[in-house]
C-alpha cells in the first residue's frame, strides 16, 4: 500500500472502497495551500474537482460590480458543488476559492469522475450527497441575506468562523468582514462595536474573541 493509499485509507474508508482509493491515488494529485491562497477562480476553466482533505476553504461568488458574497465552507472531506456543476457540464467557474488556513486539497480529473460514477456506487453516492449539502448551504446563505438583518449575519459569520477555524478567536480585520458579508467597513465596524457592547465579542486590531 502506497502512503496515498495508506492515508486515504485512513480519512475515507468510511466512503470509498480500497479499489476506488487506489485509483484516486493514481489519478489524483495533493497540493497544500497556505491561508488566503487562490485556488479557483472566477473565469477559470475547471478540469480537476478539489477534495478537501485537511483544513478549508471559502467559497465567494461576486455581483456585477464586482463586490463579493460568502456563500460556503469546504472542511474535511468536502467537495464543491458549483465546481461539480461546471465540470459536468465542462464550463467556468462562477465562484472564487480561497485557503482559510493550511488546506491540503487532492485534486481529481474531471474525466475520472465521469467514469467513477459510473463505476463505483460509492462514488457516485459521495457526489449527489456533496452537492445536495452544497446546495442547502447556498440555500441558507440566500435566506440569511433576503430574512435576516446585518446584525443577525454577523452573528452568524463569527460564529460559522469559529466553527470552520476551530477557535474562538479570528484573526480577521473589519474590511475582511466586510468583504463576506457584501457590507460596508463603516456598517461592521459600528456593528462590531455593538457586540462588544453586548459582551459577544472582544476586539483588538485584526483579532476578535467570540464569546457568543
Amino acid at each position: 500500500m502506497t502512503n496515498c493509499e495508506q492515508s486515504l485509507t485512513e480519512k475515507f474508508q468510511y466512503l470509498f472502497e480500497s479499489e476506488l482509493i487506489k485509483e484516486i491515488c493514481s489519478s489524483g494529485r495533493s497540493k497544500i495551500f497556505q491561508a488566503d491562497d487562490l485556488l479557483i477562480d472566477i473565469g477559470d476553466t475547471i478540469s480537476h474537482m478539489p477534495i478537501v482533505l485537511s483544513g478549508s476553504i471559502k467559497i465567494m461568488t461576486e455581483d456585477k460590480e464586482g463586490d463579493e458574497l460568502l456563500l460556503y465552507y469546504l472542511e474535511f472531506g468536502d467537495t464543491c458543488a458549483v465546481t461539480l456543476n461546471c465540470c459536468t457540464r465542462k464550463s467556468k467557474s462562477t465562484i472564487r476559492a480561497i485557503a482559510e488556513s493550511e488546506t491540503e486539497v487532492l485534486f481529481v480529473p474531471v474525466e475520472k469522475m465521469e467514469e467513477w460514477m459510473i463505476r463505483y456506487t460509492s462514488w457516485r453516492n459521495y457526489v449527489l450527497e456533496s452537492y445536495n449539502s452544497r446546495l442547502n448551504e447556498m440555500l441558507q446563505a440566500i435566506d440569511n441575506i433576503v430574512f435576516n438583518s446585518m446584525e443577525d449575519r454577523l452573528k452568524n459569520y463569527l460564529r460559522d468562523k469559529v466553527l470552520v477555524g476551530k477557535s474562538d478567536t479570528l484573526n480577521i480585520s473589519h474590511y475582511d468582514i466586510a468583504r463576506d458579508l457584501h457590507s460596508s467597513r463603516v456598517v461592521i465596524s459600528r456593528l462590531m462595536k455593538k457586540l462588544e457592547q453586548q459582551g459577544l465579542i472582544t476586539q483588538t486590531r485584526n483579532k476578535v474573541n467570540v464569546l457568543m
